[in-house]
């Protein structure tokens, strides 16, 4: 089994199911991982629970939840290529309550459009799902495309986030939303 000294973690309720929360020995957070998600954290032999280091992230989440935060406020610390780190800080400019295509992220950091696929492995990789808001990255004709955490929950993020005209419960969640399920498709609005 495979140990990450210096590695910290606690559980949080959210109306998106369990968050799994990591940081490194300073506090920064790492990841945040949802129930089912591909390429989720799960974890490890040597982690420490411990709830302290996570306290700002708990609340600004809850803040984000009730539609008072629209945008967080946190240290990251996420590990990837450069090429992904270019990638994910055109994710961390995309505002509360709008959306962008791949190709418009692949224009941001200066790639050809034949790099779309990269793009979107680069945002399938994002460790940091909710608070690096892969969520408002959506398909060229404005459908709703991958989501590591899965399309019910990027529906709902969105839905809170008002590109949605509704915001669907989560199945298995406790927290009720009101409304249907969208057609799915949206008006990238950037």
């Amino acid at each position: 089994m495979t140990t990450e000294q210096g590695t910290y973690y606690t559980v949080v309720d959210s109306p998106a199911g369990q968050l799994l929360l990591t940081a490194d020995e300073f506090g920064a957070l790492t990841s945040l991982s949802v129930p089912e998600q591909k390429g989720g954290r799960v974890p490890l032999a040597g982690w420490l629970r411990d709830p302290a280091p996570f306290r700002a992230v708990e609340e600004q989440l809850a803040a984000y939840f009730a539609g008072e935060l629209k945008e967080f406020r946190l240290e990251l610390r996420g590990e990837g290529t450069d090429f992904r780190k270019r990638v994910w800080a055109a994710l961390d400019d995309v505002p509360y309550g709008a959306t962008i295509t791949y190709g418009a992220i692949a224009a941001r950091i200066g790639a050809p459009r034949a790099a779309v696929r990269a793009v979107g492995g680069a945002i399938g990789a994002n460790p940091l799902l909710i608070v690096r808001p892969c969520h408002r990255v959506i398909g060229a004709d404005g459908t709703l495309t991958g989501y590591a955490g899965g399309l019910d929950r990027k529906r709902l993020l969105l839905g809170l986030e008002g590109v949605l005209q509704s915001c669907p419960a989560l199945p298995g969640t406790d927290r009720t939303w009101t409304a249907s399920k969208s057609a799915g498709r949206v008006r990238p609005l950037v």
